[in-house]
């Protein structure tokens, strides 16, 4: 069964940058898609970044231009590059790989503190 690790989560001032990565083992399949959702406290899960297994990328546009999401030539793996880190992107984020054959997987989260 699938599983997905993320790290590199931690607290770092604003205008900081920060690099997140999520590692995918016991996969039976090809992960069409990978990518990145957080959760602030009181909200929602939302959509930061995905990235397929051809490598289109898609972001939500309060992060677009400051974050960029890749995966290894393995792919499976995923980096989330954060720069220009603001207050507002404090969140436990989440790694997401939709499997063919397993469907959607989530990881644990790790933590991302943007403060002073």
């Amino acid at each position: 069964q699938v599983h997905l690790v993320e790290s590199g989560g931690g607290l770092v001032q604003p205008g900081g940058s920060l690099r997140l990565s999520c590692a995918a083992s016991g996969s039976i399949g090809i992960i069409a898609i990978m990518g990145w959702y957080r959760q602030a406290p009181g909200k929602q899960r939302d959509l930061v970044a995905t990235i397929t297994v051809g490598g289109r990328t898609n972001y939500v546009d309060s992060v677009e231009g400051r974050f960029t999401i890749s995966r290894d030539n393995a792919k499976n793996t995923v980096l989330l590059q954060m720069t220009s880190l603001a207050p507002e992107d404090t969140a436990v984020y989440y790694c997401y790989a939709v499997v063919q054959r397993a469907g959607a997987v989530w990881g644990q989260g790790t933590q991302v503190t943007v403060s002073s």
